[in-house]
């Protein structure tokens, strides 16, 4: 079976050693994403000087970033967030994350009622110290071939 691969052109892609989707069959699955644009974090979170985060309130503005990255990778393999059967969703603050997680998932979705498998897990630590989030992704689309 042949494996496509796509990637956006992030430093850390090469650093770390892994590609941002890979579609194989009917599958694609997306890397956990956070939200960037090319090597600069979007909404950076303040941190103090031990790079603690100090003010959760840019959740809302990287989760949104973090969504348009996604369709953005999505739509390079001819899918959409339409495709999206799963997704994880890491989060420093739960409670922050919750605060703005509905309008902004469904913003994304352009449902009231994501049809998505979603799961929203706090975790101490994510790669970037100013990062608030990150979302990994699993879609679903018509066919096995991977043009």
């Amino acid at each position: 079976m042949t494996v496509r691969v796509e990637n956006l052109g992030a430093p850390w892609e090469h650093d770390y050693g892994y590609v941002q989707a890979l579609r194989r069959g009917d599958t694609i699955y997306v890397s956990g994403q956070l939200s960037h644009d090319g090597a600069d974090l979007v909404a950076p979170a303040p941190v103090d000087e031990s790079g603690a985060v100090t003010d959760f309130s840019a959740m809302g503005d990287q989760l949104r970033r973090t969504y348009v990255n996604a369709e953005e990778l999505l739509k390079r393999f001819g899918a959409s967030l339409d495709d999206v059967v799963e997704e994880v969703v890491y989060v420093l603050d739960v409670d922050a994350a919750m605060a703005v997680a509905g309008e902004v998932r469904k913003a994304a979705y352009r449902r009231e009622d994501p049809q998505v498998a979603s799961t929203i897990v706090g975790v101490a630590r994510l790669a970037f110290p100013r990062q608030l989030v990150e979302v990994k992704f699993v879609a679903k689309v018509p066919g096995t071939t991977t043009a």
